[in-house]
């Protein structure tokens, strides 16, 4: 088989994402998330501290330099080309986690969910936002969603950090009916609305932009918290983190799950199992009270 077979035929497989070419722009100072102020090609603007990435399809460099004269406040600092792919580390393909069936919404590959079928499919997509499903993280925090649902009935969950949305989508498909998923970033947030909608979860999943901190004193069945270290320090520091009956902890290297363990060791919680990937990153299930 010659090679331009072959890749026709992966192409037949795995149909081209969204976007085939992303062109970003890095700039110092904050741009407001919701300014309508590009064309079509515009796909996003990512905030991080004091600075914003802006996305588009196409180069628009132009674009950014018109904006950036009525914003004195922003600087160019550098600008970006890559692949769709290469954004998000490799190709985004169809892949399973224990029950869960992960598809990328551009593949149309998603059957209506029957009572009786084991398997349970989400329609995902990431946009530029990370959280595809394929790190070792979000697929321990997978794993030990299912095993936390094996084991009692789960009403409500907390999903903070929720990015793409992804473990909130695993938290309804697996029977929960009441789940409040919130992430900081404007991007993220609406990315998560739209795989919300895509899965048709309006009903169960209710996507909030906000801070994690401000919200941990929601009580809740279940909180998961994939999220930066800094921000989980002062979620388990609360007393309202222990108002939720099992939590989800993940994206802690070994340092950090050592000093957590420690603080948690500090009240009454039972580590139900621990998931170990690589002696890098560690995800812990566990139960309050």
């Amino acid at each position: 088989m010659t090679e331009e077979k072959h890749r026709s035929k992966d192409h037949d497989k795995f149909p081209d994402s969204p976007y085939k070419d992303l062109y970003i722009y890095y700039l110092q100072g904050r741009l407001k998330s919701d300014k309508k102020i590009f064309g079509n090609n515009f796909i996003g603007n990512w905030e991080e501290d004091e600075f914003s990435f802006l996305f588009f399809s196409k180069p628009s460099r132009g674009e950014v330099k018109k904006m950036l004269t009525s914003h004195p406040g922003l600087t160019l600092v550098d600008e970006f080309y890559m692949t769709f792919d290469q954004w998000h580390g490799g190709k985004i393909t169809p892949f399973k986690v224990g029950r869960f069936s992960i598809l990328p919404s551009w593949q149309n590959q998603c059957k209506k969910m029957n009572p009786g079928c084991k398997e349970l499919p989400i329609i995902l997509d990431p946009g530029v936002v990370f959280g595809s499903g394929t790190h070792t993280t979000t697929q321990d925090c997978l794993k030990a969603l299912e095993l936390v649902f094996s084991r009692e009935k789960i009403e409500s969950v907390l999903d903070l950090g929720t990015g793409t949305g992804l473990l909130a989508l695993a938290a309804s498909r697996l029977g929960c009916k009441n789940i409040l998923a919130v992430d900081f970033n404007f991007l993220a947030a609406s990315t998560a609305l739209r795989n919300v909608r895509l899965n048709k979860l309006e009903d169960q999943i209710i996507i909030v932009q906000g801070r994690a901190e401000d919200f941990i004193d929601s009580p809740s069945d279940l909180v998961i918290a994939n999220i930066h270290y800094d921000v989980m320090k002062h979620l388990i520091a609360s007393p309202g983190f222990f108002n939720n009956k099992w939590f989800i902890l993940s994206g802690l290297l070994r340092s950090q799950a050592r000093d957590l363990l420690y603080e948690l060791s500090e009240n009454q919680v039972r580590i139900v199992k621990k998931w170990e990937r690589d002696g890098i990153w560690h995800t812990f299930l566990g139960k309050t009270g």
